[in-house]
């Protein structure tokens, strides 16, 4: 019987491991290239041990598609000027 409640225990530890890996890590694929004027928001999520790189969750708008939010690679040129830009933007009250 404690071999059995040992063996659920242990399966049920590993199912949460699987689901939090799934929840830390959303930037699976890369998003399109962006226009500055469409950002609605802006996310810098830090590197979790499952993830290799950080996360950039930028939340669009257009009155096509409504609001969409992809991920942006870290490491396009693109992507860092669009950092520099938010940040700028923000510190100016808008």
């Amino acid at each position: 019987m404690k071999l059995l409640t040992a063996a659920l225990l242990l399966l049920f530890i590993a199912m949460c491991l699987a689901s939090a890996e799934g929840v830390k890590c959303k930037c699976s694929r890369k998003g399109p290239k962006i226009r500055f004027s469409n950002v609605r928001k802006l996310e810098v999520k830090p590197r979790y041990p499952f993830c290799v790189e950080e996360m950039i969750i930028v939340t669009l708008w257009t009155k096509v598609r409504g609001e969409q939010q992809h991920c942006l690679n870290p490491k396009r040129q693109n992507t860092v000027r669009l950092l520099k830009w938010y940040r700028v933007w923000k510190e100016k009250g808008r």
